[in-house]
């Protein structure tokens, strides 16, 4: 690879170059991401400590928010440290790996929405094979195709970017490694390359997209023969659903399905789904929740209980 690959760093050109909006984002970041990991650590704390960790629903749930957090942890604290450093500098085996982490990350996040799209399918259309169809070792099936299918796409995408060449300019005009950002660096044409990205990510994202969608008309649809106080409960659990997947897919289809020359806004774009959505995730599932709000109550009293003796 040495042969045809000059360099060895990239800069960040960050988010913004005003240097005063620049401290007051890294304060906003960084409130961002203690948000992140305090929303999510309790649902994971509430879904592993209670009852609800035997339910399918909230072992995907569970799942989640646990790549959130590491999907998070990728991107966001360099971005922090970034936004307070003169140099935002990264070295090529870092941005690679960043590269890859990254996107296994989100494929996991994204199999996993189609998991619990086919969870409230199965529990809303079968309510009476529910348990037989979604018993524990389909769940942990599904979570084991969910990592195997992140992985194809991400080592799909980073064998794809090692060998391209990148001979000299090494200014990334993103706040962190993306193959879109790094294929204007490379010094030759990348007009198939760029094709197969939006194969690879934008086609994947919308055919998934599309999927969802259609899961949740059907869903919505078998809802007519369900009682009042059932439709409640499940349209009450499917929008959260729906919000999620719209705040996850939306700017990804934006992003991964333009090609890599236009003139578009993908650094700011992608700040929805690499902070935004993470931090308002565990509102989401809470908040609309009766069932979250209940076990969160008794894990906390036990905690509290257990504290006092």
């Amino acid at each position: 690879m040495e042969n045809h690959n000059n360099v060895t760093e990239f800069i960040f050109m960050g988010l913004w170059k005003n240097r005063h909006i620049e401290l007051l984002l890294f304060f906003f970041f960084l409130l961002c991401y203690l948000a992140v990991l305090m929303g999510n650590c309790i649902i994971l704390l509430t879904i592993t400590c209670s009852h609800l960790i035997e339910q399918p629903m909230y072992y995907f749930l569970c799942h989640l928010s646990l790549m959130d957090v590491t999907y998070t942890s990728t991107v966001v604290p360099r971005l922090i440290r970034d936004l307070a450093a003169a140099r935002k500098n990264i070295s090529y085996g870092e941005c690679m790996t960043q590269l890859f982490t990254l996107h296994l990350l989100a494929g996991v996040e994204i199999f996993i929405l189609v998991c619990m799209a086919l969870d409230r399918y199965v529990a809303i259309v079968k309510p009476l094979h529910y348990m037989v169809i979604m018993n524990q070792k389909r769940c942990h099936m599904l979570i084991a195709l969910a990592w195997l299918l992140g992985f194809w796409h991400s080592i799909a995408l980073l064998l794809m970017v090692l060998s391209l060449p990148f001979c000299g300019p090494n200014l990334i005009n993103h706040y962190f490694c993306d193959v879109k950002p790094l294929l204007k660096l490379v010094c030759q044409d990348t007009h198939v390359v760029s094709i197969l990205v939006i194969a690879n990510s934008g086609m994947v994202v919308v055919a998934i997209f599309l999927f969802l969608v259609a899961s949740y008309i059907l869903i919505l649809y078998n809802l007519r023969t369900r009682s009042s106080a059932g439709r409640r409960k499940a349209l009450s659990t499917c929008s959260s659903h729906i919000m999620v997947v719209v705040l996850c897919f939306v700017p990804c289809i934006y992003i991964y399905v333009l090609p890599a020359g236009s003139e578009n806004k993908d650094k700011e774009v992608s700040v929805f789904y690499t902070v935004i959505a993470p931090m308002l995730n565990p509102l989401i599932y809470t908040l609309r929740n009766t069932e979250m709000k209940l076990a969160m109550r008794k894990v906390w009293s036990r905690f509290s209980h257990s504290e006092l003796q």
